[in-house]
């Protein structure tokens, strides 16, 4: 019966992901500018999704073997099925949101509430694919193996693609947005997203590919990592135990569909309240449908404490990353007001916000951890964890959102629409900013509780009941571990800037070389630009990647399993710090830019909006690369450990 829920609700979740692709895909577009523009930014998403999946493939075929021969053959059938679910889940949201973008544009003909629902179905299309291809691919295998050990290769797979797929995407987006906004709003002092800026196009696909497709994998790799983890320590307690993972994660898609039709707003309505309404009803539905199914099924009240301090925990984090990133509150108000003194009160009051945001986070998941852990043990921080990602579904598609506002924002400017239309996009791309900023937040917390509960799981393959933080091994450890997070960053930060200058250089070239772009008397090349920043991206990838997987491997060879248990607390304790201070403090500038724009502090090209740009693009790496590929570092490294404890 349990297993048949877990089926029926897994496809119930890709057929409603089908239903809202062909509604999206019969709204014909009308303007035949914004149709081709939004052509050039689907086939670069797409070719730089290719390029990324084909750089990816020898990787996981060499890794594949190796488990097959050094853990079991099981295993590493389940890690091919968790990267190929991974991968299509991102081909699908890719896909589909770069096709909403120009549906939204023209939706927002109609109503603002068309154009919310246009662009909303095209991020909950990601949303379900994402937990319909985790909870179906997570069943499958145990029906096949019955043994939910040999199903962590699923996760492995996952993280696999999520290491690189946020990596690489994170490159990408945030080199083409530095690129892009450095030379054109600093130097030519042109607006963002105007056609004339050869960079636009590549920062138009950049959205997509960090923001869809990577805050896919990485929620993938959450979402399957804390169902398998729950499964693996509860199968030492019982069936029940055992199989209770996958009936939360049902009731979570059932939650996630349910809330998605409370999604929806007036012409003159809080669009922020809409999406809100989403969040909460799928929010209360899980905690009445998942009380219900501990009830009568598990009988422990215990096991629903921890749920619901996981889901509570969960949007407690949401709410306050909304108040360090939104300009409606006082922290982004001070970044903006700083600027008025330059770059440099604006970058150093940024770095404090951020910094200070790491407080009430850290406190929360630590009172998560200690009210699960009282009430049901390890397997109920594993439930905490699952708890908090339940609604994965509707947290997914409000992050998805994001960016196919962004995008659909762009085009109008592009294209030159008509006001109403532009400020309608205008609402709906200034909400995507916020949703995005929560989507981190989100996608950090539950990182540092699935990673917990992995290593959980570790520790118990492993037979360590304790880490002995006195031996010298584990003290190594514990400092290579505490280390990890800050080379991973640097090594991320620094490709950015890598990839920003090569397209500096190509932009500048094109205003050198063709005078008439400013005039509009010439067209840019776009396909250079996305071009230079795909490859950028794809090699500059590779060395954080190899660097994420290898050292836990070669620590557990050389120090030994309980020195591995200490570098995964290192880890998870300076990673989820240091992501949380990125992730805050990028999107506070981000928003403190945006506050000045919106005409205070003396508005678009000011000093003060110049230097609150430079602040922007300082931020730009911490919240879109380095920041959230610590959530996969954090959960990669704790997986690799659990799949490869044998060896150790």
């Amino acid at each position: 019966m349990e297993l048949e829920a877990s089926l029926a609700c897994s496809i119930l979740a890709l057929i409603f992901a089908g239903y809202l692709t062909s509604r999206i895909l019969r709204r014909e577009v009308e303007s035949k500018d914004v149709k081709e523009i939004s052509s050039f930014v689907q086939e670069g998403a797409m070719a730089f999704l290719k390029r990324e999946y084909t750089a990816i493939v020898p990787f996981v075929l060499v890794v594949s073997v190796l488990i097959a021969i050094l853990i079991s053959p099981e295993v590493a059938v389940s890690y091919l099925v968790g990267a190929s679910c991974s991968a299509l889940a991102g081909f699908i949201g890719m896909s589909i949101a770069t096709r909403s973008n120009s549906r939204t544009v023209e939706a927002a003909k109609s109503s603002l509430n068309e154009a919310l629902r246009m662009a909303f179905s095209g991020g909950t299309v990601m949303g379900m694919s994402v937990v319909g291809l985790g909870l179906l691919g997570v069943t499958l295998l145990y029906l096949l193996f019955k043994d939910p050990e040999k199903v962590l290769g699923f996760s492995f797979g996952a993280s696999s693609i999520a290491l690189f797929a946020r990596v690489g995407g994170g490159i990408y987006t945030k080199g083409a947005d530095v690129g892009a906004d450095l030379v054109g709003k600093v130097e030519e002092g042109i607006p963002e997203d105007d056609p004339r800026n050869p960079g636009v196009i590549a920062d138009n696909v950049g959205d997509n590919v960090g923001d869809v497709a990577g805050m896919g994998a990485d929620l993938f790799e959450s979402y399957v990592g804390a169902i398998i983890a729950s499964m693996v320590i509860g199968y030492t307690i019982s069936e029940k135990h055992l199989l209770y993972p996958l009936l939360i994660a049902s009731v979570g898609i059932l939650s996630s569909i349910m809330g998605t039709f409370f999604v929806r707003t007036g012409e003159r309505a809080d669009l922020n309240v809409a999406l809100r309404r989403g969040v909460v009803s799928s929010s209360i539905l899980a905690i009445v449908l998942s009380l219900v199914i501990t009830e009568f099924y598990l009988g422990e009240i215990g096991a629903f404490i921890a749920i619901l301090s996981g889901i509570l925990v969960g949007v407690a984090i949401g709410l306050l990353t909304e108040y360090f990133t939104s300009y409606k509150y006082r922290p982004v108000r001070e970044i903006a007001k700083a600027s008025e003194t330059g770059v440099a009160t604006n970058i150093l009051t940024g770095y404090s916000t951020g910094m200070l945001s790491t407080v009430l986070p850290l406190l929360l998941i630590s009172g998560a951890i200690i009210l699960s852990y009282h009430f049901s043990g390890l397997y109920g921080i594993a439930i905490a964890a699952l708890g908090m990602l339940s609604t994965t579904g509707m947290t997914m598609s409000t992050d998805a959102y994001g960016p196919i506002a962004d995008n659909a924002g762009g085009l109008a400017e592009m294209t030159k629409m008509g006001e109403e239309v532009r400020e309608r996009t205008d609402a709906l791309d200034a909400l995507g900013n916020t949703t995005a900023a929560i989507g981190k937040g989100f996608a950090i917390g539950s990182a540092a509780l699935t990673a917990l509960a992995l290593l959980s799981a570790y520790m118990h393959v492993a037979g360590l009941k304790i880490v002995n933080i006195a031996r010298p091994e584990s003290i190594v450890g514990l400092f290579i571990g505490a280390m990890l997070p800050f080379a991973f960053s640097a090594l991320a930060i620094r490709a950015v800037g890598v990839s920003a200058r090569e397209l500096i250089n190509e932009i500048r070239r094109q205003f050198r070389e063709k005078p008439g772009i400013l005039d509009w008397k010439e067209k840019p090349d776009y396909g250079k630009c996305v071009d230079i920043s795909t490859k950028a991206a794809i090699r500059q990838m590779v060395l954080p990647g190899v660097t994420a997987v290898a050292t836990p491997i070669i620590v557990g060879l050389i120090l030994g399993k309980e020195a591995l248990g200490a570098l995964l607390i290192g880890a998870i304790a300076t990673g989820f710090l240091l992501a949380i201070m990125m992730a805050n403090a990028g999107g506070a500038w981000d928003n403190a830019k945006k506050y000045i724009e919106a005409g205070n502090l003396g508005g678009k090209g000011s000093d003060v909006h110049k230097a609150s740009v430079v602040g922007d693009t300082v931020g730009d790496p911490f919240k879109d690369t380095a920041g959230p590929s610590l959530n996969i570092l954090i959960k990669l490294m704790s997986i690799i450990a659990l799949v490869f404890a044998p060896l150790f």
